[in-house]
């Protein structure tokens, strides 16, 4: 690790805000270790020390395909759109079309810190936040700095990203390109001529600027990134890319003076994704959907007020977005075009307010959103003649949704407390959920535009403290999640279907529906501590029991566990500072076994992954490091289709590099 800065008197904000609510205590949040996030390439990666803190399919943001990057928490029902916000100084994250993250627009190594709040957001964090809100946090500076890392590692792994900050002008740059030649997901006898690596290239950059007038301080971020990665097959690959912009404004409670904050925000993101279809012996593949375009964007205003016991505000959002493809392949050539889009909004108004009384801390607050879908569309014309083959206009629906919070903590002593909470939320549905079917393989996915937005009522009951150095916390919740939207099992294939066409053999095809509701118990445990400041030790195991209900919607569903939610998930860490030069670290994290599909017929093992890693600190100016992804080489079990193939996440990756300093 580097030698402290030298102490400055100036601290370096480039990102306003307000500092959290006395409110926040009562709901249960985790900080995610900011030594991880300072060791992982991507922020994901970092958040997975925390149990509750789901990827789709397993598969992190280096591998995964971006429609599949979405966050959920809890392990109640993972989606490919995710259920959990996740916010960077207060601006949403996550895709204005498809609700995914793609997290190569913020670098860990800008983040002063990762907090993830679990449970239902209502209050501040509004729509989306249905299993809670990842909050990211630039880091603040004290002094002129640039960072320089360079690494590389197996399997053409590569990654340069550099840091600047400017004391005298409020200023922080960063930028990161990566890349990565990946390994072939299919493996074993089956594999073939159509299986090829996911690989990877992307870039990332974002520049931070802060300044103050008088008492109010102003800050604006700017960020572009790109991905493009190989999906596994020959033929299949995506590119993701977009750009945002986030201007915020605020000045601090003083004298009895209520402190205020004011933030407008704008991201447009696009994405070209090509899916293939695979021969039965896996020796070719058939383009199968080429999604040359997915234009989106997004504008967001949100403002809050906050005096010593109370806090209001609004924050509105508004999507815009259309899918643009070229499907239905006859004797090598598309013969069909599709455009798909749409519309959608949501603005919600909340008040929320805080009581200490000696030891007790109460809490209660609600919201209320007007959300609405409008402009949707699904054209379909023949290329070669631009007949008009499908032409649907849903009508525009919207509703007005009541959501609350409220809880209480108590101090039985120094090291001991209880707490209690209760909340609900909702999450619309996206862009992507009601309008773009999309296809794996040879699964097959409609869009609904007809879907439901969600809503969850939760409560939880939690007791922590701290005992001679031992840090620790205890939570048991119970969840209902009403109108789940799941990807639904509708007919298999070969055979040709309404709107959706041919569904080949070995292939399934399925649509986004409400599916009445998921019921779920869960137990989440923590603990963590310094053996002075050489060893510090941390584990956490959560574990959830989730059942859905179809009701008359989806009754073959009734009694099957979510897709993609384990049992159980179990992480450990440890760092060991061995001296003044060398420091060690690893981190255990183990998933017990998941269903694949909605019907649980695609069973996916367990996994215990390692990983180690190894800092040599050479001075102020530079250090060192090797790092040992997966060390043990386990099987990573992320697909498996409807015939028996089965696909793995990557195996072991070692990789090493310097990063300079000045």
């Amino acid at each position: 690790m580097f030698d402290a800065p030298p102490a400055v008197d100036a601290v370096v904000v480039t990102a306003p805000r307000l500092p959290d609510a006395p409110a926040a205590a009562v709901f249960s949040s985790v900080q995610v270790d900011p030594r991880l996030l300072d060791a992982r390439p991507r922020v994901d990666e970092a958040l997975k020390s925390a149990p509750g803190a789901s990827l789709f399919r397993r598969q992190g943001s280096a591998i995964a395909n971006p429609t599949t990057q979405g966050l959920s928490l809890r392990s109640i029902a993972p989606s490919g759109a995710g259920r959990a916000l996740v916010t960077l100084d207060g601006a949403p994250l996550n895709d204005p079309f498809g609700g995914w993250v793609i997290w190569s627009q913020v670098q860990p190594s800008t983040l002063g810190a990762a907090q993830i709040v679990r449970g239902a957001g209502a209050g501040p964090y509004g729509a989306g936040a249905l299993t809670g809100v990842v909050r990211l946090q630039t880091a603040d500076g004290v002094a002129d700095d640039v960072q320089l890392e360079l690494s590389g590692g197996e399997q053409g792994y590569g990654r340069a990203a550099v840091l600047a900050r400017g004391a005298d002008r409020r200023l922080l740059v960063s930028g990161a390109y990566e890349r990565f030649d990946g390994q072939t997901p299919v493996r074993g006898p089956r594999r073939g001529a159509a299986d090829v690596p996911i690989d990877l290239e992307s870039t990332g950059l974002s520049a931070a600027f802060g300044d103050r007038i008088g008492e109010v301080e102003l800050g604006v971020r700017a960020a572009g990134w790109r991905e493009k990665r190989g999906a596994g097959l020959r033929g299949a690959d995506s590119v993701a890319s977009g750009k945002s912009l986030a201007a915020t404004a605020a000045r601090q409670a003083k004298d009895g003076r209520p402190g205020w904050r004011l933030q407008a925000w704008a991201v447009e993101s696009d994405l070209r994704n090509g899916s293939a279809a695979t021969a039965a012996d896996r020796s070719s593949t058939t383009a199968a959907n080429d999604q040359y375009a997915t234009p989106a964007e997004g504008y967001g205003l949100n403002a809050a007020l906050r005096g010593s016991w109370w806090e209001i505000g609004v924050d509105g959002r508004l999507f815009e977005g259309e899918s643009r493809e070229r499907f239905r392949n006859m004797g090598g050539v598309f013969t069909r075009t599709r455009v798909a889009g749409g519309q959608a909004s949501v603005a919600g108004v909340y008040g929320e307010a805080w009581r200490e009384s000696g030891p007790l801390l109460l809490t209660a607050g609600v919201r209320l959103d007007r959300w609405s879908s409008s402009d949707a569309k699904r054209q379909e014309r023949d290329i070669q003649t631009g007949a008009v083959t499908l032409d649907e206009r849903p009508a525009d629906r919207d509703g007005t949704t009541p959501t609350a919070r409220a809880g209480l903590r108590y101090a039985v002593n120094d090291g001991l407390h209880l707490r209690a909470a209760a909340y609900s939320g909702f999450r619309p549905a996206t862009l992507n959920e009601l309008h773009r079917p999309f296809r794996v393989g040879n699964d097959i996915t409609e869009a609904n535009a007809g879907l439901e937005p969600e809503r969850l009522f939760g409560a939880e009951l939690g007791v922590g403290g701290e005992f001679s150095g031992l840090t620790w916390s205890l939570t048991a919740f119970a969840t209902r999640l009403e109108d789940a939207i799941a990807n639904v099992t509708i007919g298999a294939g070969p055979g040709t279907f309404p709107v959706a066409g041919f569904v080949p053999a070995g292939g399934v095809l399925r649509q986004r529906q409400n599916v009445g509701r998921i019921e779920a118990l869960g137990l989440e445990i923590e603990a963590s501590k310094d053996f002075g400041e050489a060893v510090s030790l941390r584990a956490a195991l959560s574990g959830t029991d989730a059942e859905v209900d179809g009701a008359s919607a989806a009754p073959q569903l009734t009694g099957k566990r979510p897709a993609q939610a384990p049992r159980w998930t179990a992480t450990a860490g440890a760092e060991w500072r061995m001296n003044a030069v060398l420091t060690a670290s690893a981190d255990l994290r183990y998933e017990s076994a998941r269903w694949e599909d909605d019907l649980n017929t695609r069973r996916l093992g367990s996994a215990l992954t390692t990983d180690v890693r190894l800092d040599a600190d050479l001075g102020r100016h530079a250090r060192l490091f090797v790092a040992a992804d997966n060390l043990l080489d386990a099987r990573i079990e992320t697909v498996e289709s409807a015939d028996g193939l089965e696909s793995f996440a990557p195996g072991r990756l070692v990789r090493a590099g310097i990063v300079l300093r000045r």
